[in-house]
């Protein structure tokens, strides 16, 4: 959701679409833990691999490897996990200058935060990853990999992409 990007933008959905009658990044923590139990949930599940990404390792050539020994069409080929400096959104006090009354704002910062990679193949287009954050509101990417992975042969992109660098609109 765009909107979820600004500040304006949680505040509304903190109290507007989720009733509390303030804003705080405290109210983030319990739906940060509940998608993070769900990916592991849906890994284990799914039997797929979750990889913790080291510092100064190269994740394409993790990929490579991983989609080496895939032997299906299509699917999820690996979860990696990462953590990444990204923005995100955090409470700050602040006090009001007439009352000298504190209260909480929803200000734009950076942090340390685990991040997923969702390494799969789609049998139309080809390898490609999606990563999400794990901080509320979970800020994505999708990243095609036909041009860096390539994978095996036979297993190359029909001709819904044209050609790298062609950028996909989300809708």
């Amino acid at each position: 959701m765009p909107c979820l990007q600004y500040e304006r933008g949680v505040v509304g959905f903190f109290r507007n679409h989720r009733g509390h009658d303030f804003a705080s990044s405290a109210l983030m923590e319990p739906i940060t833990k509940a998608f993070v139990a769900q990916v592991h949930d849906f890994v284990q599940r799914e039997d797929i691999p979750l990889v913790a990404f080291r510092k100064g390792q190269r994740k394409d050539d993790i990929a490579r490897r991983y989609l080496a020994g895939f032997d299906r069409d299509e699917g999820v080929v690996f979860v990696g996990r990462a953590q990444e400096k990204t923005a995100v959104l955090r409470t700050q006090k602040r006090r009001n200058p007439e009352t000298g009354k504190t209260y909480a704002w929803i200000v734009r910062d950076t942090a340390m935060v685990n991040h997923f990679y969702f390494y799969c193949v789609d049998a139309d287009f080809g390898p490609f990853f999606l990563k999400l954050c794990t901080y509320f509101p979970y800020n994505a990417k999708l990243c095609l990999e036909r041009a860096s992975l390539g994978g095996p042969p036979g297993r190359q992109g029909g001709d819904r992409l044209r050609g790298v660098g062609q950028r996909l609109r989300l809708v």
